[in-house]
């Protein structure tokens, strides 16, 4: 098989799993009544807290809300 076309389903797999584990946190993240709701809005991810929409990249989305949820259990 391609070295290329191996790389990019390796990508795409790595991607998936991202934007699963990034979910399962704003699900959790809603269930503690932490956020109002969250996805994905004009290419950033967008998390809605306290009225505002909190507009910034995967990453760190994943990392605001693990810290969001680390402090409250």
């Amino acid at each position: 098989m391609n070295e290329d076309i191996i790389r990019q389903k390796l990508n795409q797999e790595l991607e998936g799993i991202s934007i699963n584990k990034l979910t399962q946190l704003g699900n959790q993240a809603v269930q503690l009544g932490l956020i109002a709701g969250h996805g994905y809005h004009k290419g950033k991810y967008e998390i809605l807290r306290q009225g505002k929409a909190l507009m910034m990249s995967p990453d760190e989305a994943q990392t605001y809300l693990e810290k969001l949820i680390q402090d409250v259990t």
